[in-house]
């Protein structure tokens, strides 16, 4: 979408006052963890951009709340399997050898879009160590929910998805649908019978570059859509704008727990 098609499709410049307020009437409170998940071209034309979408979030949930990213880097992983587009055959010994070390500092995401980009280099924020599925978090419980997130299941009950359930946060589909809405792969974790597959990630051991092969569960998105029909119907959904942008706010906890009640009526498993 172009700069002008943005603006064109926007009634009024969005601020950081204005989302501010509108996250307000969404239901966010000041001391909220809130998971979000966002999309800015949705939002419309926002005066200072991601800045302003970051800065507005922050102000919603004060000096107390915590705000929480999904940083995930999916070119950190096995070339052998990477499409649109895949690598020449002959690459996969050079990337294998010479990929750089995943590190919070640096790695950049993709496919997270700009604001939560932006947010991993936030003044503040800090990032978990998981090279494909990291987690950006600012605020009061950001350290604990990115401390010693494993390699493997890497969304289950130890990651920061669990951590986030336990604190009862909150998850904001800042024009994003469920289908980016992470906490479901925790309701997957727990799903018996779960498939398993090979992974690789180029990490630093003992603070040497290495390769590092490892097995979790075949997590799919697929379903993610299918499950939010269900639960938007079950009263935990708040809806509403930002922007131009449809949100809507639940509680991860009854996310997930929507999630693995309809994947073990529905998700075929072999």
């Amino acid at each position: 979408m172009s700069e002008k098609d943005i603006i064109d499709r926007t009634r009024r410049p969005n601020t950081i006052s204005t989302m501010t307020e509108q996250l307000g009437r969404l239901g966010v409170q000041l001391g909220d963890t809130l998971l979000v998940h966002s999309s800015l071209s949705r939002v419309g034309w926002v005066c200072g951009g991601p800045q302003a979408v970051i800065q507005a979030l922050l102000q919603a949930v004060g000096d107390g709340g915590t705000i929480v990213m999904p940083a995930q880097s999916g070119d950190w992983s096995d070339p052998a399997e990477w499409q649109n587009p895949a690598v020449p055959a002959d690459w996969l010994e050079a990337i294998y050898g010479e990929m750089p070390a995943f590190d919070p500092a640096l790695t950049p995401t993709r496919g997270m879009g700009r604001i939560a980009e932006l947010f991993r280099t936030w003044p503040g924020t800090l990032r978990s160590s998981h090279p494909q599925v990291s987690f950006a978090a600012n605020g009061r419980h950001a350290a604990s929910i990115v401390s010693e997130h494993p390699l493997t299941p890497q969304f289950g009950d130890s990651s920061p998805l669990g951590k986030l359930c336990e604190l009862n946060a909150k998850v904001l589909l800042l024009g994003a649908g469920y289908d980016s809405c992470t906490c479901m792969h925790l309701a997957e974790a727990r799903l018996p019978g779960m498939p398993r597959k090979r992974m690789g990630a180029a990490v630093l051991s003992d603070g040497v570059r290495t390769w590092r092969w490892f097995e979790d569960y075949a997590y799919d998105a697929d379903d993610f859509e299918r499950i939010g029909i269900p639960f938007d119907k079950s009263g935990h959904v708040a809806s509403g704008r930002i922007g131009e942008a449809e949100c809507r706010l639940f509680g991860a906890r009854q996310a997930v727990e929507a999630a693995e009640k309809w994947l073990k009526a529905n998700r075929i498993r072999e």
